[in-house]
């Protein structure tokens, strides 16, 4: 070691000093303890893209809440209003799309809209048809309530753009949870920021550990461990790496075919 080098140079004192600091950081809380990462920042509206819309359902949006491909149905369906969409396999992607939030403009006046480029934000609730023939980009099949804010009825199919935007939720993150002991199953819901869910994991105030679940359709997710009688956390993933955990938002004398709602969201 050269002359120069400080450590020559530092007495014995102070080496002890700086090894002792370092070794402090290693175990600082969050670092040697490997908790979750903190998420900073919020979701970034995506780019615009082509693509085309239909509607189904009634005018007033009956017919599309009850439940569809993404799970969503009777007081869930609640929490996305009437202004919700199927949309084609590739953004409903066996079910990681649901809960997406995006923007769909209409087409210029004089297309079949109802206007120069009005919008509507709509959520991610079921999966549409393949994308029509002869029409551009992915299929947006509309709830009547939502397709009527862009086009005219007799317009039939309409091109649109569209982007996906942050959600917007009133209220924690929801959690339903039915089946038994030995096959729990979980619907996440009203998820806000990115708005969908690709990983969900769950652990016990005493003998459950972190357990990753395992999607089963849509957004219902399902473990087979036995969670009765603890205070139950989540933590939920979303598309773009963010997390949220939602701490003891089942109480230990929690019931099945009730759910629960946390006090944070995104």
């Amino acid at each position: 070691m050269s002359a120069g080098s400080p450590w020559t140079m530092a007495p014995a004192p102070l080496l002890a000093s700086l090894l002792l600091a370092g070794l402090a950081l290693l175990l600082a809380p969050g670092v040697a303890e490997g908790k979750p990462h903190v998420n900073h920042g919020k979701f970034k509206d995506g780019p615009w893209t082509v693509g085309h819309a239909t509607f189904y359902g009634g005018r007033d949006g009956s017919g599309t809440t009850n439940g569809g491909a993404c799970g969503f149905k009777d007081e869930l369906a609640k929490d996305y209003g009437a202004l919700t969409a199927a949309v084609s396999p590739a953004l409903y992607s066996e079910g990681a799309g649901c809960g997406a939030c995006y923007e769909v403009k209409g087409p210029e006046e004089g297309g079949g809209g109802g206007g120069p480029n009005k919008s509507v934000v709509v959520t991610a609730t079921n999966q549409a048809p393949p994308p029509v023939s002869g029409q551009k980009g992915e299929h947006f099949d509309l709830t009547m309530p939502a397709f009527l804010q862009i086009a005219e009825e007799k317009a039939g199919i309409v091109p649109i753009s569209y982007r996906r935007v942050a959600c917007v939720r009133q209220g924690g993150i929801r959690y339903t949870i039915t089946g038994n002991k030995n096959y729990n199953m979980v619907m996440v819901t009203n998820v806000g920021g990115e708005g969908d869910v690709v990983a969900l994991s769950v652990k016990g105030n005493k003998r459950v550990k972190w357990t990753p679940m395992k999607r089963s359709w849509g957004q219902l997710w399902t473990t087979e461990v036995d969670l009765t009688g603890e205070s139950l956390t989540y933590r939920v993933m979303t598309g773009d790496h963010r997390k949220a955990t939602s701490w003891h938002v089942m109480p230990r004398d929690w019931q099945f075919g009730k759910t629960y709602q946390a006090t944070k969201n995104f």
